[in-house]
């Protein structure tokens, strides 16, 4: 589809490639971090502090930033974000050399990295409707191909990291995603001027506390409203953080005692991207075809528990391989599903702060995730640890089979004959086909 008149491809171009850069060095620190904790305390249970203090300011930020990233705009936010996250980063490593680091440090820098991280990507996902319809696309596509180059730089990342770790040390994996932050920085804001919507938002009257405090109230007003966005964000919250223990500590601590080492997980975590990529792919060419709710379980159901009852019963890679290549597919369908869905749902002018209270919702247990996992691992031993946590993921991703409200899911809130409220999406916008 060609670009309207007046627009341009460009910006859109612009922020997938600096999200690509950015999370294929997100994926680095990934594995980078909690392999450097092991290595230089041989501690689960520190791994496990270290996460919990990336993650805690991460709550901070999405909870009372997005007000915040409509006042400043997007675009500052987005450069902002990715500047402080090369420095904290890159500081971690230059530190070490200069044998200076101390564990506190190490946590500090973190907390800071997850206080200004978040905000940015809250900035350029929010962005996603306007760059779509300036390129000439749908929302939905644009948002089948945000997913998927974002799953594909995670792969790439990953595998990168894992050999890089081998080679050359936690430490130069670090340096090198201190220089990803820096060159999606430029990407941002080199191509986003121009933008209306990258830049700030300044109607509603002067910036005062009570103006803020009732911006933020907007955000939390509508979550609070809607059943279907409220059930996505509780079931997302734990998920989210039986996640964080698998990526900060049930995969490594496994990875080193069975796996072989820091390659192993690189490859497991590229095989876990690389089929979310095609399960992204696959759900873009027919997703429109299929029930939502239904394909969405099913697909939460696949990527969730069996990796960690695989790995919890096995200390061979070969079958947590594979495991983790069906999971993949399945989590490749969870976000063009859950864009497609919020966006319908979601008044423009409400896409920060919604996004900003919905993202705190969903990285609530994060800090917690981590933790728990470093304290379950020193107290009951890695299979253990991996069961409970695989039991859990089973029975939290039967939500939308269970309760009423996620059958919202099917179609937006407003018909294409039903007038708009004023304020919301129109109509024939809201109703995009899904999945691509």
């Amino acid at each position: 589809m060609s670009a309207p008149a007046g627009g341009s491809r460009r910006p859109f171009a612009a922020v997938l490639t600096a999200n690509t850069i950015s999370i294929a060095g997100s994926s680095l620190t990934l594995i980078g971090v909690p392999w450097f904790v092991l290595q230089t305390t041989g501690s689960a249970g520190r791994a496990g502090v270290v996460a919990f203090c990336a993650t805690l300011p991460v709550i901070v930020a999405a909870l009372v930033g997005g007000p915040v990233i409509d006042r400043i705009g997007r675009r500052r936010v987005s450069v902002t974000s990715d500047l402080v996250c090369a420095l904290s980063v890159g500081a971690i490593p230059l530190l070490h050399y200069a044998g200076a680091l101390e564990f506190w440090m190490l946590c500090a820098l973190m907390a800071v990295s997850g206080l200004v991280h978040t905000p940015g990507l809250t900035a350029r996902g929010v962005l996603l409707p306007n760059l779509a319809e300036h390129a000439g696309t749908t929302i939905t596509r644009a948002a089948g191909l945000y997913d998927a180059v974002s799953r594909g730089a995670r792969m790439i990342g990953a595998a990168l990291a894992g050999v890089l770790i081998a080679f050359f040390g936690a430490e130069t994996v670090l340096l090198l995603d201190a220089a990803t932050f820096g060159a999606s920085a430029l990407l941002v804001g080199a191509f986003l001027r121009g933008i209306p919507a990258a830049d700030p938002q300044r109607g509603g009257g002067a910036v005062s506390l009570a103006l803020y405090r009732a911006e933020l109230g907007e955000g939390w007003a509508f979550l609070l409203k809607s059943r279907l966005l409220l059930g996505v964000t509780s079931m997302v919250m734990l998920t989210n953080g039986m996640d964080q223990a698998w990526g900060a500590v049930l995969l490594p601590v496994h990875g080193r005692d069975a796996l072989g080492g820091a390659t192993a997980i690189g490859l497991m975590i590229s095989l876990f991207g690389g089929f979310a990529l095609l399960g992204a792919l696959l759900y873009g060419a027919w997703g429109d075809r299929l029930p939502r709710r239904l394909v969405f379980a099913a697909a939460f159901i696949l990527c969730g528990a069996p990796r960690y009852v695989v790995a919890g019963l096995t200390d061979t890679a070969l079958p947590l391989a594979v495991t983790m290549a069906l999971s993949g597919l399945g989590a490749g369908v969870l976000n063009p599903v859950l864009t497609t869905v919020i966006y319908e749902h979601v008044p423009e002018e409400l896409r920060s702060r919604v996004a900003g209270v919905t993202t705190a919702g969903c990285e609530l247990t994060m800090p917690l995730g981590g933790l728990a996992a470093g304290l379950l691992v020193e107290s009951w031993g890695i299979g253990t640890a991996l069961l409970l946590f695989g039991g859990a993921y089973l029975l939290t991703t039967l939500a939308p089979l269970v309760f009423p409200a996620w059958r919202a899911m099917e179609k937006p809130p407003l018909s294409r004959t039903e007038p708009a409220p004023h304020g919301s999406v129109p109509a024939d916008r809201s109703r995009l086909p899904s999945g691509s």
